[in-house]
This record gives C-alpha cells, structure tokens and sequence, in this order.
C-alpha cells in the first residue's frame, strides 16, 4: 500500500488540485471513488487537509479529505435543489471587503458576511480600501460596528496606507479577502503579493461596479506565515445552512439581549415584551442593523 501525506490544497480545477506537502507543491488527481461518492457540498476546495497518496513517481491522488474546522459557504445560485458552494475551507479570518468611494458601501450585503462569519465561527475583520477617498472624520455606520466589537481597518491599495497593519493582522492565519466586485481586493493582494500580478478590473462608470476579475480560487503563501485566499466575486449571498431560531445569535448585540426576552422562543418581531425591540427602540441597538435582521430572518424562513 502506498504512504499517503498530508497536505493543504491552494488551487482546485476540474478534478485536480495543487497540494502543498512540507514545502512543495504537487499536482494531484482526486480518487474517483471519492469524486462518485453522493454528497451536497463540494469535495474539495482551497484549504482543505487532505491525504495524499504517490501510487507511482509521476502521479499523485487524493484519498482522503479530512473534515474541516470551518467554511465560508454560500447556496449555489439557480433553481433545483439547494447545494452548498464552498469557497475556501479551515478559515481563520474573513477580511470583509468594501471601500470608501464607488462601488458605494452596502450595509446589508456586508451584514450578510458577517452572520456567515459568526455562524461559521470564522474571525470577520471588516477591510474598507481607497483610504485617500475617505471622508475626514469616521462615518457613522463605522461607529456602529465598531461599538459592536468588528474591527474596522482602512487601507488603500494605491497609496500603501494602512497596509502595514492589514499585512500584519494576517500573518500567521488563514484568510480570506471576500466582498463585492470593485471594492479592490484583487489590488490589495497585489499590494501584499506583488509577484502574483492578478488581473484587475475597472469599476463600471455606468452601473458602478466592477467586472469579475478571479477565475479560479486561489491560496497563497504569506512571507511572514500563513495563507491568503483569493475567491470568485460574490453577487449573490445566501445564509447557508442557517436556521431561522439560531439567527439572533449571529448579531452580538443582540445576543445581549435575548435571554431577558418573555418568551424563550422569541423572534424579535412581534412578540410582547421582548427585551430586543425595546433595545432597538431604547436606541441601544442600532436599527439599520436590526432591519438586517428582520430581511435576513423573512429570507431564511423564505
């Protein structure tokens, strides 16, 4: 029986991908009995741990993918039935990226990462590039989630500022750059990794958004430690796997609230005595993000 090794995938195309083993990478092929082997999520992604095995000097094949700590997910997109879209497993962070300037910030959207990240128990920091484009004092909805406890970096890609303290906040983890197109995650990871050269796109004057520029996920090597991954541009985001009752968790400041609700199975949207909407009211929690809730409660009973 052949040795099999452990090792981390960081490119996955068309029943192939590219493991990192002690140092090196090699290509594999994923074992067919894996591959026809029923299952709803995908089998294997960037950040996979995975079992290695060399059945000869010229080939390798995965045998075994181990489970994973976490995942970012969405619902793949489409009609049928519900499957899950595995972006990148084993994540440590997830660097929400927007940016001051066009494409304009979408508080709901960055909402939606955000309860993916707590449900997933993944580490969000929010990332807002093009600094120079900034307002001079902090905006408001800044404050707000701040005052929640998200880390709120500002950098810019064209200029380097802030980029020492985003470099180093990755060192050392696995993370993911995530968030709408034209917000310049690609120009960040360039800016990181310059040798990686990735194609960028400009943002549509028309529709002010950006093109689609990542075609396949990629997991890059960081100098100082730990791993980068650069994913397909996100229109459409779904709260994968979420159940209606477990949604109120994935907002902290109402996890501050919810145990002194009358009722245990409370949905903070019309029950009486409900410690969350008097809170909201009391303006202890900001309201926009309360309605994040609501949107995000109607689509998962949806």
């Amino acid at each position: 029986m052949a040795e099999t090794m452990q090792g981390l995938v960081i490119r996955s195309t068309a029943g192939f991908v590219d493991v990192l083993i002690a140092g090196d990478v090699v290509q594999a092929r994923i074992r067919g009995r894996l591959k026809n082997t029923p299952r709803t999520t995908d089998l294997c992604v960037i950040g996979d741990q995975v079992l290695v095995s060399r059945p000869d000097e010229q080939s390798f094949v995965v045998v075994e993918v181990l489970p994973r700590a976490t995942r970012f997910s969405r619902r793949q997109p489409g009609r049928g039935p519900r499957k899950e879209d595995v972006l990148v497993a084993n994540l440590d962070q997830l660097m929400v990226t927007f940016c001051h300037g066009r494409p304009v910030l979408n508080t709901r959207l960055l909402d939606r990462f955000l309860v993916i990240a707590e449900h997933q128990r993944v580490q969000p920091v929010i990332v807002m590039n093009k600094a120079d484009l900034r307002e001079p004092d902090a905006p408001s909805w800044q404050r707000v989630y701040e005052s929640i406890g998200y880390s709120v970096l500002t950098v810019s890609a064209s200029t380097g500022e802030g980029m020492g303290t985003l470099t180093a906040a990755l060192q050392g983890k696995i993370s993911a750059f995530v968030g709408p197109s034209g917000a310049g995650k690609s120009s960040l990871i360039n800016r990181i990794l310059p040798e990686l050269d990735l194609n960028i796109a400009s943002v549509s004057e028309h529709h002010g958004k950006g093109r689609h520029t990542t075609r396949v996920a990629s997991l890059y090597a960081l100098p100082e430690g730990g791993f980068l991954a650069d994913t397909p541009g996100i229109r459409e985001l779904g709260t994968w796997a979420l159940s209606i009752g477990h949604l109120d968790r994935c907002f902290p400041e109402l996890r501050a609230h919810r145990e002194r609700c009358a009722f245990r199975s409370c949905s903070h949207t019309h029950e009486p005595q409900c410690a969350v909407v008097d809170a909201v009211n009391a303006g202890a929690v900001d309201r926009k993000r309360y309605e994040s809730y609501v949107l995000l409660r109607e689509e998962a009973g949806a």
